[in-house]
């Protein structure tokens, strides 16, 4: 919906609204908020509320800090888990006191990038995200635990799926909130979650993103649950991913679609394709970007590893589902919902950009299973894997000016140091499993 700053101050004074969150992203996809009576509403409308911009991750230093937040009031909507004191909420970019976007802001840089597609022709980038989650219970101080919730898997049912009730109460307060709910069940593993909302041009997908991860950590809490959206919680099952679908529109028409052709796929989305997966391990920072991705993204639990493509097999990094014509997409697997989805989107966005302009080839498609394929058979079929670890990934990113392009040297240069310090954190902390392996053996 759009509304204006009289539609807000209208619907504020109905339902009683006391507060109002006004939210953004920091550079690691963390949501942030600054939180104000309704009294300071007017001065939030007029873009004039102020924060400290030094104390949020790879914002900027202490000495230059007074940053301004712009809500962008079409994303305006009430809490409907509070009934009394109502909270709101409006998403907002970030401003410098000159008047002029923040570089580093993470859907600034989602724009910068919508604004090239822009530039070449193209009036929208639709998609449509996948977000998986697990839930698990909490102990006795409600702090999450590893235990699970049920043992269901793939389509289950109560008494199997005992997660039902919980996600069931996540579809009614999305839909409260403005979301088309199209499908939710049990996924694969014991735990496992999926609920599928309607694709949306893309500051409106990653903004929903967020607000999705908000509302089931939100409603998990109230069910006695913690809702992790971890990649790899778990050894020995499936991790969660967020497969993003995505195709590039001019006006009404859906340029990926072409019905003359086998795979009803035009020369832009081969295009586009090409350049999704030219980069595809340049982005895997950005799509993957935890230490922990990477236990996710290995042969044998329906993670794509390998950077190659299909119209059918799932094995590939990209696939292309069944529906043509507007429907017509490409389905990006390899990210996962730890990724800031305004970076992901960007980085993708940039990727299959570049393919177009160069008229980049799309290799053949790849319709056997890769996992059960030798090495020799995938390099002699010319599919790399993407990146083994965080560290090679970054490494990758720096190589990319592309990918460099994108982010800005601003996020680019504090989104590598951040992962430089979590990578050296995490090689020289010594694991329990170095203990079971080797204490007594040694």
């Amino acid at each position: 919906m759009s509304y204006t700053k009289e539609d807000i101050r209208r619907i504020a004074q109905e339902q009683n609204v006391r507060f109002i969150r006004l939210q953004f992203t920091d550079l690691l996809g963390t949501i942030k908020n600054v939180e104000i009576p309704v009294s300071q509403l007017e001065k939030a409308l007029d873009n004039k509320m102020m924060f400290d911009g030094s104390s949020i991750e790879g914002y900027v230093r202490i000495e230059e800090s007074d940053m301004y937040l712009y809500p962008d009031l079409d994303t305006w909507v009430v809490f409907p888990w509070v009934t009394q004191d109502r909270v709101a909420r409006l998403i907002c970019d970030i401003y410098m006191p000159d008047g002029t976007p923040f570089a580093g802001d993470p859907r600034g840089i989602l724009k910068r990038a919508l604004k090239e597609a822009e530039d070449l022709g193209y009036s929208a980038m639709n998609v449509g995200p996948e977000p998986e989650f697990f839930l698990f219970k909490t102990d006795e101080r409600g702090e999450p635990t590893t235990e699970l919730n049920d043992q269901g898997g793939y389509f289950d049912l109560a008494p199997m799926d005992m997660g039902e009730n919980c996600r069931r109460e996540i579809v009614l307060t999305l839909e409260e909130m403005g979301f088309e709910i199209e499908a939710s069940h049990h996924e694969v593993a014991p735990g496992q979650h999926e609920i599928d909302f309607k694709y949306a041009d893309a500051i409106k997908a990653a903004d929903q993103i967020q607000t999705f991860k908000l509302v089931v950590k939100t409603v998990a809490r109230e069910h006695g649950l913690h809702a992790s959206f971890m990649p790899k919680p778990l050894f020995g099952v499936n991790g969660s991913g967020m497969h993003c679908h995505q195709s590039l529109f001019k006006g009404d028409t859906n340029v990926f679609y072409d019905e003359k052709d086998k795979l009803g796929l035009s020369a832009t989305a081969r295009h586009y394709m090409a350049g999704i997966l030219l980069h595809a391990r340049a982005m895997a920072a950005i799509t993957n970007p935890t230490i922990n991705s990477y236990k996710r993204l290995v042969p044998g639990y329906e993670a794509p590893c390998y950077v190659a493509w299909s119209a059918s097999n799932r094995s590939p990094m990209i696939r292309i589902p069944a529906s043509r014509g507007l429907s017509t997409r490409v389905e990006v697997r390899n990210p996962d919902p730890a990724a800031n989805p305004y970076l992901a989107l960007a980085v993708m966005l940039r990727a299959g950009l570049d393919g177009i302009q160069n008229k980049l080839p799309l290799p053949a498609p790849t319709d056997r299973n890769i996992y059960i394929m030798t090495e020799e058979e995938r390099q002699d079929a010319g599919i790399p894997s993407l990146p083994l670890d965080l560290k090679e990934a970054l490494d990758e990113m720096l190589r990319s000016d592309i990918i460099c392009e994108a982010l800005g040297d601003h996020a680019l240069a504090h989104f590598y140091e951040l992962k430089e310090i979590e990578w050296d954190m995490y090689r020289t902390q010594v694991h329990q499993w170095e203990r079971d392996q080797y204490l007594t053996l040694y």
